[in-house]
């Protein structure tokens, strides 16, 4: 198609959630009250790990950024399609939607990133404990975290730029709640074939491949618990590590899906209630089950709430 079938129009319109949905009120109502509750839990853990010295550690660290990485993740997409659903306006501007797609981007290469040098943590603190101390030191860990940052923005920026040189043709109807780039792709005037291809392969490079490393770690990590000889040793090692091989599911599952498999093997429905399980359920469960999972989360948050209740409590003597 010709360039002069390009709109000039600067908005693009969210068709949302399936309009052929019954109960959208009821399921917008469950998403609001997932993101509040997600807010909530990432907040207070990223508190506790600030203010409770035991949880100084580098596993801990890194759970933070993770924590920090879900607010701005679930906070990019999920207030925009509430707040749509509201005021009954469907509308994003071209720069609101650049926005959210370099932000969205940003977070979910940076998660990936993440994960991998959280299951790195995990295999320096099971296989070499000695030598931890001296490998996970402070500067390593915030190489680490600055280093998942900056790659997935850099990452982020090439894909957000790229895609805002192909011209748009007459429709600019988004059939999905959000930017996400294979939407974006299909309002494209232009053959987009070659830009998919470079879509896949940074598939592998920032899922396959992460993946890969966190599956040989936790196959090294399994053997070295299993050749443990205390049980208690055994014990504490398996609940370091599966927390993180929870979420590691969790994310790399709907990623690989969302990412690797090719859009005609799928419904729009489909990746709306994947992406849609990636952007609000995930990052709810990421604080609850690190807190479930783990004592020193808990006796932190049990401190927290004990130093509260004492304040209150002198507060009105005063």
């Amino acid at each position: 198609m010709s360039r002069g079938n390009e709109t000039a129009d600067t908005d693009f319109i969210f068709l949302g959630l399936s309009p052929s949905f019954r109960y959208i009120s009821f399921l917008t109502y469950i998403i609001f009250l997932s993101y509040i509750i997600t807010v909530s839990g990432n907040s207070i853990l990223i508190l506790l790990i600030g203010v409770d010295s035991r949880l100084h550690t580098p596993m801990y660290l890194l759970l933070s950024h993770l924590s920090a990485m879900d607010l701005i993740l679930i906070s990019t997409t999920i207030p925009k399609m509430v707040t749509n659903f509201w005021v009954q306006r469907r509308t994003i501007s071209q720069i609101g939607c650049g926005i959210q797609m370099l932000l969205y981007v940003t977070m979910t290469g940076s998660e990936c990133l993440l994960l991998t040098l959280m299951s790195y943590n995990c295999y320096v603190a099971i296989c070499n404990p000695l030598r931890y101390p001296v490998i996970m030191n402070p500067r390593v860990c915030l190489q680490m975290t600055t280093l998942s940052w900056v790659v997935g923005f850099l990452n982020s920026l090439f894909h957000t730029v790229y895609i805002t040189h192909f011209p748009l043709c007459d429709s600019k109807e988004i059939w999905h709640f959000f930017c996400k780039v294979s939407a974006i792709l299909k309002l494209s005037c232009e053959d987009t074939s070659t830009y998919e291809m470079i879509l896949f392969v940074m598939g592998i490079v920032f899922l396959l491949i992460p993946f890969g490393l966190i599956f040989t770690s936790y196959g090294i990590i399994s053997l070295s618990v299993f050749l443990m000889r205390f049980p208690e040793g055994q014990s504490k090692a398996l609940a370091t590590c599966s927390s993180h091989l929870t979420i590691v599911s969790l994310y790399f599952g709907s990623g690989v899906f969302l990412v690797m498999i090719p859009q005609t093997q799928y419904s729009a429905q489909q990746s709306q209630a994947v992406s849609l399980f990636y952007n609000t359920l995930i990052p709810m469960l990421n604080p609850i089950i690190y807190s479930l999972q783990n004592k020193e989360v808990l006796g932190a948050l049990r401190n927290m709430l004990r130093i509260g209740v004492c304040s209150q409590i002198a507060a009105r003597r005063l």
